[in-house]
């Protein structure tokens, strides 16, 4: 049976075609205003990447904020139950503690060896410890993420970010930057800024002995270094981390 699981974030859009468990197609794309307009793109990029027709797929699965507006959609499903799936069965199919860092928040989730949610925490009402935090931080920096990234992995002598609102985060930044603090040590300090504020929500698991990272955040080494750093624990990327939740909406019967 082909399925496609459809993630509409606040960000990206994300689709993947799924074969018995398997993966055969993929694409990302950014969430515009016109949703369905990205829906379609991702969804005519994985047949295409499958090869076959879209005639073929016996199921459409969607998941993410904005998973009411894909019309083609035989069932919803959310965010955590979606992520939990598709974490559960790249992860080995053994109990868990998900971090998911999107571009608008960031999810933990506490997943059993049976695959169910026995817990979660999201912080969706602060940009602070979210991919959009990381974007805006890095344009202040004049660099993309991968750079703003490197110059974190760089710093020999990290800084102390006292704000842990974005807004005054920012302002903090820009004061730092006039001052001729090095941009490598700001950004190694915004970067473990946003790892203490996930770490906070980690500790509020006892399970966290095994603990899965995905998410558009899990492509970005300093983030992982960072959390690794404060966490105490090695962190296990995800197999390509930004379609866990689609496969996982895809995989729920």
């Amino acid at each position: 049976m082909i399925k496609a699981g459809i993630d509409i974030g606040s960000v990206t859009t994300k689709c993947v075609i799924v074969k018995d468990g398997v993966i055969f197609g993929k694409a990302i794309t950014k969430t515009p205003l016109n949703i369905e307009k990205a829906i379609d793109n991702v969804l005519q990029k994985a047949i295409e990447e499958a090869g076959i027709k879209e005639e073929e797929i016996k199921e459409f699965v969607s998941t993410g904020y904005g998973r009411k507006q894909c019309k083609k959609a035989n069932r919803f499903i959310t965010e955590i139950s979606a992520v939990a799936k598709g974490g559960h069965i790249f992860g080995g199919k053994k109990s868990c503690l998900i971090i998911d860092v999107g571009g608008q928040d960031t999810k933990v989730v506490e997943v059993n060896d049976r695959g169910l949610v026995t817990g979660f925490l999201m912080n969706d009402k602060c940009a602070a410890g979210t991919g959009r935090f990381i974007e805006i931080m890095s344009n202040i920096l004049e660099t993309d993420i991968n750079g703003f990234s490197s110059l974190a992995m760089s710093s020999k002598n990290p800084i102390k970010i006292n704000s842990t609102c974005s807004v005054f985060a920012e302002s903090e930044v820009i004061s730092l930057i006039t001052s001729l603090t090095p941009r490598e040590d700001i950004a190694a300090g915004l970067f473990n800024s946003i790892a203490l504020r996930i770490t906070t929500m980690v500790r509020q698991f006892k399970n966290i002995d095994r603990i899965l990272f995905c998410g558009g955040g899990a492509k970005i080494p300093a983030l992982k270094y960072y959390l690794e750093k404060n966490i105490e624990k090695e962190l296990f990327v995800l197999h390509e981390p930004q379609f866990v939740s689609a496969y996982g909406a895809a995989m729920i019967e």
